[in-house]
Parts: structure tokens; C-alpha cells; sequence
């Protein structure tokens, strides 16, 4: 079986979409607007605290990320 992504750019779409899938009998798996774990978001909220308050480390290299 083959797959699709779709990208809506709004509510409006994804309930057009998803009216139409039904109406024509297909299968489909909504996963709602949550795409990455809870840990992944939180890593980015943090990262982005840390950039607003200027708390930022250059990256020179992995070297000096590991030594």
C-alpha cells in the first residue's frame, strides 16, 4: 500500500480533504499537528530560551563539542 503526505495551511483544507477521502471510501490516518515527540519540542524551547537570553555557544567542530 502507498502512502501520501499532505500539508494543510489551514483547518478548512484538512476538512475538505478529509470529507472528500470519506465520501470516496479511503483509508486514511490523521495524526493530528503534534509531528514530534514532547522531548523534541522541549529541546527546541529550551534552545530558543537559550538564544533570546544570548547564552549561545559557537559550534567550531565536533572536536570541541566532544573534548
Amino acid at each position: 500500500m502507498d502512502s501520501l503526505t499532505v500539508y494543510f495551511e489551514n483547518k478548512e483544507q484538512l476538512k475538505a480533504l478529509t470529507e472528500v477521502m470519506e465520501a470516496m471510501n479511503i483509508a486514511f490516518e490523521y495524526n493530528g499537528p503534534d509531528k514530534y515527540p514532547s522531548r523534541v519540542i522541549d529541546g527546541i524551547t529550551t534552545s530558543l530560551k537559550q538564544a533570546d537570553s544570548g547564552d549561545l555557544m559557537p559550534y567550531t567542530g565536533i572536536n570541541d563539542m566532544l573534548g
